[in-house]
């Protein structure tokens, strides 16, 4: 395992602010600024409220390439990582306006071995004034927010020894401290690598395991930071220094063809996982051995095939089943897994939980507004908002909703309560 370069002194105090932002309650502005949002979790503290019966405003919206990543919001710039012909874009446009201000550009020769989309998977991360981007091929960047300047860029797939899987690199680039993690399911011993945010060299490598689909995060775990990955093969525990394992549990179908893609969610109550293709969901607790011991676990009450479900109030709200299959949209109880109730049919999406309320974007373009409870989801506004056959994460700023389609980038105007 490589060790890392720089300063203790300066790694401490990276750790330092880490420990206090995980224990803050609320969010320091009103950026989006990576997969998920600002804690990664699909959470939101914007309170918003329903928009009139001919649906949200459109503030603007612009063509852009094909791709899967969603756009990411900080300092008043928008920006996407999307493909156009032989290149990979990663562009800023002004979030009022639309406008490009900026556009860095990468070539590339990934193609998709099922003809779904030969664009970006993982959603970028904006941190400290740098952008950082995971392409399809493999390729991990970093380039200045304010002028999309090229800082440093690495083909950390080819160089790390990892395949390309079903459908690529998929990760979206976690920033901890002066490092940036991210899931290449490099061989050997590079399933989970870390670079260093000003030059890109390597700082760490941990697991043997190939990537899958989710994205890592930085929680507290047994009241300490630990990044929290879930991988091809299960849930791995890592400290975020050294990519030490702190603790692994083994979670994925015996189906080859099987994905683990919804990036793991943690809390007091435990971490919670949950796949597709006949696996379903688990509550690990940390033990103080390091074992990660289901507190329940089961296909019967959440399944999802990619999209993280969000948390309110002590419950999941997620989507069921397979894509291709019709998924329904699910309550559970975190706790126990008990399911609370389904809408069947519904189809899959991604979820940002605001307040109290739920914005779900759905695969065929529609916006839908509900409140949510143990006992019901009530729509209280609904708009088609894009084209059909979106999987990119929306992202929430300001009271402005930005997402994608195949072809557009868009930005509604919601009514918010501050």
């Amino acid at each position: 395992m490589a060790k890392r370069r720089g300063s203790g002194l300066r790694w401490a105090m990276a750790m330092t602010a880490i420990s206090a932002w995980l224990g803050r309650t609320t969010a320091s502005a009103a950026d989006w600024p990576q997969f998920l949002g600002p804690s990664r979790d699909g959470v939101s503290t914007e309170s918003i409220e329903p928009w009139a019966a001919s649906g949200p405003r459109v503030a603007w919206k612009t063509k852009v390439g094909a791709g899967f990543s969603g756009p990411v919001v900080a300092g008043g710039r928008v920006v996407l990582h999307h493909r156009e012909d032989d290149n990979e874009v990663l562009e800023a446009f002004d979030a009022a306006t639309g406008k490009s201000v900026w556009r860095a550009v990468q070539p590339t020769r990934y193609r998709d071995d099922f003809g779904f989309d030969e664009g970006p998977r993982g959603t970028p991360a904006i941190a400290d004034g740098k952008v950082f981007a995971f392409g399809a091929a493999g390729r991990l960047s970093a380039v200045k927010l304010a002028d999309g300047t090229a800082l440093w860029s690495r083909a950390v797939g080819e160089e790390l020894g990892a395949e390309k899987g079903f459908f690529g690199f998929a990760c979206s680039p976690l920033v901890v401290g002066n490092l940036v993690v991210v899931q290449v399911g490099g061989r050997p011993g590079a399933g989970i690598a870390a670079f260093d945010v000003t030059d890109g060299k390597t700082a760490w490598r941990a697991t043997e395991d190939e990537a899958g689909y989710a994205s890592p995060v930085l929680a507290d775990v047994g009241g300490k930071p630990r990044i929290v990955a879930f991988d091809r093969a299960g849930v791995v525990v890592l400290e975020p220094k050294d990519g030490k394992v702190v603790a692994r549990r083994a979670w994925r179908s015996r189906q080859g063809a099987s994905v683990n893609a919804a990036t793991p969610l943690v809390s007091k109550d435990g971490i919670f996982v949950t796949a597709s293709y006949d696996t379903g969901a688990a509550l690990f607790r940390l033990g103080d051995d390091g074992s990660l011991a289901p507190a329940w676990s089961g296909d019967d009450s959440i399944s999802a095939h990619f999209a993280t479900p969000v948390a309110m109030d002590g419950l999941l709200f997620g989507f069921h089943g397979r894509q291709e299959r019709g998924a329904s949209l699910r309550c559970i109880e975190t706790t126990t897994g008990k399911v609370k109730w389904s809408e069947d049919g519904f189809g899959v999406g991604s979820l940002i939980r605001a307040g109290k309320r739920l914005l779900v974007f759905r695969e065929d373009g529609e916006l839908v507004m509900a409140e949510a409870t143990a006992e019901r989801w009530t729509p209280i506004a609904r708009a088609q908002v894009t084209g059909t056959g979106t999987r990119a994460v929306a992202a929430l700023s300001d009271g402005r909703w930005f997402g994608r389609d195949k072809r557009e980038l868009f930005s509604l105007e919601l009514t918010t309560k501050r």
